[in-house]
């Protein structure tokens, strides 16, 4: 079974990779969602209050992400010191979940690929989980229009963006680029050749 990580820019179309991955018959794992799991863990919830207050806390006493979000994407320095602490809070609980799914799905022995979709993948040492690498490109017009249609500001953009690690160093850590600047079809045509290229 081969892991595949996916690297890309804010809005590259990594999520529509990981669909056509999923289509062909891998497992993708979305360290996001996962991320979404790891916010509802009651000593995540528990430092977090502690560190940012009720105010980022919704009726149901959950996580409200928007609301941290406001805070970890802020302006430096603030911004920045936030989102490494929601990171070191995070990270190492969302890497061992991962890591049991792989293992998981690798026992069962039902998926000759898992996808791994992780915006912070370097950042986290994630990589670490995988046998290549794939760096989704698209100019930065293109991606910060697809932004705007998810109703994002350039300015949601801007922080999301200047939050992760450069494009050039996420471009040199992976193995294979698949251009997604050109139609949905264009896109599958690659991912497909590259699924079948590792039988």
């Amino acid at each position: 079974m081969k892991i595949i990580g996916i690297l890309g820019g804010v809005a590259s179309g990594k999520s529509l990779v990981a669909e056509q991955f999923r289509h062909l018959g891998a497992i993708v794992l979305d360290a996001d969602q996962v991320g979404h799991e790891v916010l509802r863990e009651p000593e995540v919830i528990q430092a977090a209050r502690g560190r940012w207050g009720d105010v980022i806390l919704a009726q149901d006493g959950q996580i409200n992400r928007s609301e941290v979000a406001k805070i970890v994407f802020a302006s430096p320095p603030n911004g920045p010191q936030e989102l490494a602490f929601l990171e070191h809070l995070t990270h190492p609980r969302i890497g061992a979940r991962l890591e049991h799914l792989i293992e998981q799905t690798r026992h069962s022995g039902d998926a000759k690929m898992v996808v791994l979709d992780a915006p912070v993948m370097l950042k986290a040492g994630w990589n670490e989980f995988c046998d290549h690498i794939l760096f989704i490109d698209a100019p930065r017009s293109l991606r910060l229009q697809r932004a705007q249609d998810r109703g994002w500001t350039d300015a949601n953009f801007a922080a999301r963006e200047s939050a992760q690690q450069s494009l050039e160093t996420k471009r040199s850590a992976a193995d294979h680029v698949i251009d997604n600047s050109n139609s949905a079809d264009s896109t599958r045509q690659q991912v497909e050749s590259f699924w079948y290229s590792l039988d």
